[in-house]
């Protein structure tokens, strides 16, 4: 997979990895400080600077594989526990949601047909991707981050959201599972085809489908 990718779709991955990982993790930084928590602030989080959010190593994943990771917005818990039991559950949502309002906006001008008189626009044909190419690859990857920073596994924001939505009494076993939460999804993505289990195809692919069939029509 990583050979066969083109000019055009690397560069195309690099403009959405750029602009898609920044607006996310500026997205928790921006609604902890709404809730009072100045930490993002303090650590330089509260930027759209991206150097500030990339991560080398899920930066370099993304580009070869579709899906990938930012450095984690340090937040205060506590601070945002005490404006309301929901904060922290907001700022975990807010960065997904940035992703669904990028993939949304980016298919506004495929909605009106606009990629079909413009799309194939190329600043260096053969080499920068079309527009049409670009709207796409946005869509595509920022659905990507969206559904897969929603799966309920540490340390991923969906775990946070759901930690927050249950009753008390389950937050005891969601404690202890935590911290093997990572070790949990290297297993299911590095180990899982090796059993039959393909996480992408069966886990991500239905979803980030429909969303993108619903946004662009295809």
């Amino acid at each position: 997979m990583l050979f066969n990718l083109s000019t055009e779709t690397l560069i195309a991955r690099i403009l959405v990895l750029v602009f898609a990982f920044t607006i996310h993790e500026f997205a928790h930084a921006w609604a902890a400080t709404q809730f009072g928590d100045s930490t993002p602030r303090i650590n330089g989080r509260l930027t759209l600077n991206p150097l500030a959010h990339l991560d080398p190593v899920g930066s370099i994943v993304l580009l070869f594989s579709g899906f990938g990771w930012a450095k984690p917005v340090p937040v205060n818990p506590f601070v945002l526990e005490m404006r309301s039991r929901f904060a922290f559950m907001w700022v975990a949502l807010a960065g997904p949601m940035s992703n669904l309002l990028l993939a949304i906006a980016a298919a506004v001008p495929i909605q009106f047909g606009l990629h079909n008189s413009i799309g194939n626009f190329s600043i260096f044909p053969g080499v920068f991707p079309t527009i049409s190419v670009l709207l796409f690859e946005f869509i595509y990857i920022n659905l990507v981050l969206m559904v897969f920073n929603l799966i309920p596994l540490a340390p991923l924001d969906g775990e946070k959201i759901l930690y927050h939505l249950l009753p008390t009494n389950w937050r005891s076993p969601m404690d202890l599972i935590r911290p093997y939460g990572p070790m949990f999804l290297i297993l299911l993505i590095i180990a899982g085809p090796y059993i039959g289990f393909n996480f992408f195809a069966t886990i991500l692919g239905p979803p980030i489908q429909i969303l993108f069939s619903i946004l662009t029509g295809f």
